[in-house]
Order: structure tokens, then sequence, then C-alpha cells
């Protein structure tokens, strides 16, 4: 909207005594300059709606009364503390990151489809949460429900994308050659620069394990004060440099990475996207005043999926997102290595002492904090790594 509005009003101004006083509105073309507005828009709506949701939520009793599978475990006594803390702070997550994208953003294709999937699963997870509160148990949405609203929006983004056409492109300097593509039929490995052709078929499916498996592995991760939306804020730097370099037709030349026209717009986005994360961050360090609840960890892993898809890299966020993966196929292998003794022997038995894996950690004896600041470390080799893939290849 500020970008339109300037450019409208540099028109209106040309040719009169206005142009010059009004120079300064070109700044707005930027991509950095509205990145940097998208990242202060969205930290200062969050700590300006912040209390004023908190309190709400707590008014209209929106809070976990009920023992969690942690504590009803015996992981740490402190856990009978966050009692009555409201959950649904992902609403100030969304709210702040849809506001700035709407302010700082040009809107095509790219930015749309990632509001969309924000928007459905924040829905979801809101559906989600308030069905725990009015239950006061952890059971929520039939997981049946849940996977179904992922697996239908995932589905639709592959299919829309791979009815679009040639949106992107990389220059391939060994055999000066320049390859076009839409954004599903061709696969980017990382530390490999060369495109490998899948089909339409296989990268929608791509399509739909990003969304769906990015959704729900930091889903899981949401389990200590600070814990995901940490892991959230270092993954989304990766990304905003990612897209950034993705929508610069010579820095991905030189990257030799797929140039995808429009990308740069996805800078924004994750921009007010980390705005967003360090804004509420601010209230969900420990001990946290709000929980984000499936409202923030649904939306915020979709819109790694689809932005990942979107800029060719859905293997990269595999590498940036490693702890999320990690905290997923804990959960994984504890339920599949369970049920697969149990048929065995009679007797199920576990990998970790609690799944996911945080909830290892704690049982072993480590405090809330060690787990988080660990995890936080651990995020960041992993994004180091996935910046490593834009030279090492």
């Amino acid at each position: 909207m500020i970008y339109y509005l300037s450019q409208q009003l540099l028109d209106a101004a040309h040719g009169s005594d206005w142009e010059p006083r009004l120079s300064f509105l070109r700044l707005f073309k930027y991509i950095t300059v509205r990145s940097a507005g998208a990242a202060m828009t969205s930290l200062f709506l969050s700590w300006w709606f912040g209390p004023n949701i908190i309190r709400w939520l707590k008014a209209q009793k929106f809070g976990q009364e009920y023992a969690d599978k942690a504590e009803a475990a015996g992981v740490s006594q402190t856990r009978l503390d966050k009692k009555g803390t409201p959950t649904m702070g992902g609403l100030l997550i969304v709210v702040s990151l849809v506001v700035s994208t709407m302010l700082w953003a040009q809107w095509n294709a790219q930015v749309e489809l990632t509001m969309l999937s924000v928007l459905v699963l924040a829905g979801l997870g809101f559906y989600d949460d308030y069905a725990k509160i009015l239950k006061q148990s952890g059971g929520g949405t039939p997981p049946r429900v849940k996977l179904v609203t992922q697996l239908a929006l995932a589905t639709f983004v592959g299919i829309y994308l791979w009815n679009l056409p040639a949106r992107s492109e990389l220059f391939l300097v060994t055999t000066k050659q320049v390859w076009h593509s839409n954004l599903v039929s061709v696969l980017m490995l990382p530390f490999y620069k060369y495109p490998i052709h899948i089909g339409a078929v296989l990268g929608v499916l791509i399509v739909i394990l990003a969304i769906m498996g990015s959704s729900n592995a930091v889903n899981l991760t949401d389990g200590l004060d600070g814990l995901a939306i940490g892991c959230t804020l270092i993954t989304g730097f990766v990304f905003l440099i990612f897209t950034y370099l993705a929508g610069n037709v010579t820095a991905a030349k030189y990257l030799q990475i797929p140039y995808v026209p429009g990308a740069g717009e996805l800078t924004v986005f994750c921009s007010a996207l980390i705005g967003a994360g360090l804004g509420f961050l601010w209230f969900n360090c420990h001990p946290a005043q709000v929980f984000m609840g499936d409202t923030g960890s649904l939306a915020l892993g979709g819109a790694f999926g689809i932005v990942a898809v979107l800029i060719h890299q859905p293997f990269v966020l595999v590498i940036a997102g490693g702890v999320f993966v990690a905290e997923a196929v804990s959960v994984i292998l504890q339920k599949g290595w369970f049920k697969f003794t149990r048929l065995r022997t009679g007797t199920g038995q576990r990998i970790f002492l609690m799944a996911p894996l945080h909830h290892h950690f704690e049982k072993k004896g480590w405090y809330e904090s060690q787990v988080v600041m660990r995890f936080y470390i651990l995020c960041v080799l992993c994004a180091v790594l996935a910046l490593a893939t834009l030279k090492l290849r």
C-alpha cells in the first residue's frame, strides 16, 4: 500500500514544483527499504497490540487449565505455574504480519499465495486451540480434520503453481544456457547446481510435503517458552536472504540459483515475519505471558513451506529448519517404534524418554532454559549450513 501510494504521489508531482520535494519517495521502490519498514512496523505493532491481546485472551479465559502430556509425565514441576497462561498468542503474530505485509509489499502471486496459506492455517490453528479450551483437554480438533485441511491447502497451492507459466530461470555458466521452468516440475537440490526435471506430479507431491511437513514440524516444536518462535526467527533470517537473492537477477545469476521474478517481495514478507516474531518473543520468553498455540505454529510452519517452494528451495528448508525436522522425526520414530515393538513383543518400547525431542532432554534433567538456548545454538548452526549451500555446490 505504501509503495503504490508513494508512486502515485510521484506521478502526480511529475513536472511540478513538488517533484524535488517528494523525491525521497523513490526510496520505497527499493526492497531493502520496504523490508526494513515491514520489520519495524510488525515489531511495533506486536509491542502495541501485545498487552491488549493478552488481556483480552485472559478475559475470555482462553487459557490452558488442563495438565498437558509433559506435565502429566512429570517432566517439570514448574509447569504447574503455567496453568491459566493464555494460548492463541499466534493471533498477535498473524495480525502484525498481515498488516505489515499489506502496508509494505507489492502484491503479486507469490505474496498472495503465502498470505492465503498463513490465514488458512491460522484459522485452522485457532479452531484447534478453541476446541482444546472448550474441552479443557489436549484433544482439540481431530487429527484427521487438521490433516485434510492442510492437504487441501497444499494441493491447491501445488496445482496452482503447476498451471502457472514459466516463473523461474537459472543461468548455467558452464553451458552458457538459460533454463526456464515453472515452480513445480523442476527440483533444485542443496550442494548441487544443476536442475533436476521431476515432472509435475512428483513436483506437486513435494509441494504438499513441504507445506504440511513444515507446518506440523513447527507445531511439534512449540512446547517450551520461546523455543518455537526463537527457531522461527533464525530460520526466517535464512529465507530473508534466499528470497532477496532469488528476486535479484544479478545476484541469482552470479550464485547460479534460480531467479524467480517477484520473489523479492517475499523478502518483505520474511522481514515482517521476523519483526512480528521478535515482538511475540518479548511476551513469550520465559516465563511466558502468552503461548503461541496452534494458531501461530501451524501458520508460521506453513509460511516457511510455501516460501521455500516459491523460490525453488524446499530442501534448503530441511537444512535451515533442522531443529524442526529433528522434533518431527523424534515423534515419528517414537510412535513408529512403540507400535512396532508392541506388535512383535506385546509390550511397546520407546526410543526417547519422551517425544517431541525437547521433552526428552527435560526428562534427562535439563532446565527449560537450557533446552531452549541449546536448541537455538543448533538452529544457528543449521542456518549457517543452509546459507553455505549458496556457494558449496
